[in-house]
This record gives structure tokens, C-alpha cells and sequence, in this order.
């Protein structure tokens, strides 16, 4: 099985927590399987490879996203978007197995069996545990920047300041956009300038919302709860695209079809990124010297980050030192 997997077993000393993994554990989506074990931003050592391997090797520094399989022979998989495999991806935790069925588990585990293809190289520029987050919230938010196009001049509004939003502001940054952070508390105008935002507009103040009117010619809205959609797409110019990365749910209240109607704009959707991709983000980072804040963790102490998560007192990822585990 380990030569038909093409499998690289990873011992990993560096997993991340990240807010999905809350709504599986608390089965907040309803579609938790257990026993579960979260994780899916992983970093660390290849420490043994199947007879057939050939992209890595012992010793490597690797990483394993959100995904560890994909039916790898369909129109998505064939364009490197294993995430939209029209079969179902295979996620990293959660998900039965493609070879024996079994639920698969991720990273607060020890270490992990991956099919080669779904194992990326961790650049030796990069901090490793400030790099693990790049794995999710970093291929989340640079996946529909670059696919959409933002380039140098754009006008990119960030909606939430949170883990994915820090992220989209850096992004955006490196792709030379002009950056306006979108925030409801006015406490975060000085933080979202730390993070590269040229401009914070609190959208809570009406008179600033409407002074935005017809600006930007993109939004990135990592707002991962229920919003009002309509007042933020009237920021928009002509053509400008709306793009949701943190909303799963319905939207509520009513989306105005005008608000799209009469300037011809585009509400959109976008999923993690592809393997291929995943790679590219994180070539970008060490490029451009881009890194997620975080927070080291005790696994010990997983309850109070998921407590403190849900306050939103994390700037911005917690990060798992797996070593705990021997301690």
C-alpha cells in the first residue's frame, strides 16, 4: 500500500488551528464524523518514502494543506484544481479514504501518510511555524486575488481583519494594489496599517460607507459569519468583483439583484487553491518575505484557543508545536 500510495510519511512538528476545525469538532456544520481528528496545515520532515516517490525525500521540509487526494482524472483535477474535483476532494481530516475507506485524520496527530502529489516543499526562507498558515488561510485568500487578476493600481478592499483578512492584505500589497481595510470596530484602523493597508474604512459609519460609493475595484470578504452584503457591493465600481472567501452560509439579509444589475459587478466564490498553486503561494511568500502572524500552542491548552478564537482574542493563528506531545 505504501508504493501504490505513492505516499511520503511525514513527521510533523507544526500544525495549525484553524476555525473549521472548531465547527468539525462541535459538528456546527453537521457533517462531523467521528472519531475526528482536525488539523490541515501541516508542516514538517518527510521521515520515509514509498518505493515510487520521486518528489521528495527523506529529510525534506514539506507541507499538507486541506486536501490529501482527488480523483486526479476529471476536468478540475486536470486543470490543477483539485479543490473543485468534480468527484470530491479528499480533505485532510473527515473524509473517507479513497484506498480503504477509513476516516481520514490530520494534523494533531503525530505524523501522516500523504500521496505525493498532495505534499508541497516549504521554502527554506520561510519560517516554518509562521509558514504552516500560508497552507489554508494564505492559498485561501492569494487564490482569487491572482485568479481575478488584481495587479499593480487596483483598488482592493479586505473585508475583517481577522486570520484570513491579514492575510489578503499582505497579498494584495505584494500585488501592488492600493489597500482599504473594511472593519465594524475602529479600534483595528491602527492594526490594519501595521498589516500594509493604506486606508481602514470602519463600516459601521455611514458616512464613510457611502463616501466609498462606486471606489474599489475589487472586495475580499473574509467575514466568516452572516452579513449584509448589499452595502459593501455599492463600494464597487462598474465590472468590480465582490469575491467571498469566509461565508458558507446563507445570505442574510436579501441580496439586492440591483446592486449587481446596473453596474454589471460580480459576486463570487472561491475554495482554498489548488496543489500547484498551494506550491506558488508559498514560492510568493518567500519571495516577498510574507508570513502569517501567529501564536505558539501547547496541544494541552486546545480548549481555551478554541474559547479564545470564537472571542477573537488570536492575532492570528494559533500554531500546534507538536513536540508537546512527547513531553
Amino acid at each position: 500500500m505504501f508504493v501504490a500510495l505513492r505516499a511520503c510519511q511525514c513527521t510533523h512538528p507544526i500544525t495549525v488551528v484553524c476555525h473549521s476545525d472548531i465547527h468539525q469538532a462541535r459538528n456546527e456544520w453537521g457533517i462531523a464524523v467521528y472519531p475526528l481528528m482536525p488539523g490541515h496545515e501541516i508542516v514538517g520532515k518527510v521521515t520515509e518514502v514509498g518505493a515510487n516517490v520521486s518528489k521528495h525525500k527523506v529529510g525534506d521540509l514539506v507541507g499538507v494543506g486541506c486536501m490529501v487526494d482527488s480523483c486526479r482524472q476529471c476536468e478540475a483535477c486536470a486543470q490543477d484544481l483539485e479543490q473543485y474535483c468534480l468527484e470530491g476532494p479528499t480533505m485532510t481530516y473527515a473524509t473517507p479514504d479513497r484506498v480503504d475507506g477509513s476516516n481520514t485524520m490530520g494534523g494533531y496527530s503525530n505524523s501522516i501518510v500523504v500521496s505525493e502529489h498532495f505534499v508541497v516543499r516549504i521554502p527554506e526562507k520561510l519560517d516554518l511555524a509562521a509558514a504552516a498558515p500560508i497552507l489554508c488561510a494564505g492559498i485561501t485568500t492569494y487564490s482569487p486575488l491572482k485568479h481575478y487578476g488584481v495587479k499593480a493600481g487596483d483598488k482592493v478592499g479586505v473585508l475583517g481583519m481577522g486570520g484570513l483578512g491579514h492575510m489578503g492584505i499582505k497579498f494584495a500589497k505584494a500585488m501592488g494594489a492600493e489597500v482599504t481595510l473594511f472593519t465594524r470596530s475602529a479600534s483595528k484602523a491602527e492594526e490594519g496599517r501595521r498589516q500594509g493597508a493604506d486606508h481602514v474604512i470602519v463600516s459601521t459609519d455611514a458616512e464613510q460607507m457611502k463616501a466609498a460609493a462606486g471606489h474599489f475595484d475589487f472586495l475580499l470578504d473574509t467575514i466568516p459569519v452572516q452579513h449584509d452584503l448589499n452595502p459593501y457591493l455599492e463600494t464597487l465600481s462598474f465590472d468590480g468583483v465582490h469575491i467571498l472567501v469566509g461565508l458558507i452560509e446563507p445570505v442574510d439579509p436579501a441580496l439586492h439583484a440591483a446592486n449587481l444589475v446596473m453596474k454589471r459587478r460580480v459576486l463570487a466564490g472561491s475554495l482554498i487553491g489548488g496543489i500547484a498553486e498551494t506550491q506558488e503561494v508559498l514560492d510568493f511568500c518567500a519571495e516577498h518575505g510574507i508570513t502569517c502572524d501567529i501564536e505558539m500552542l501547547d496541544i494541552k491548552n486546545i480548549n481555551e484557543a478554541y474559547s479564545r478564537m470564537i472571542a477573537g482574542d488570536v492575532k492570528y493563528r494559533f500554531v500546534i508545536d507538536m513536540a508537546t506531545l512527547k513531553a
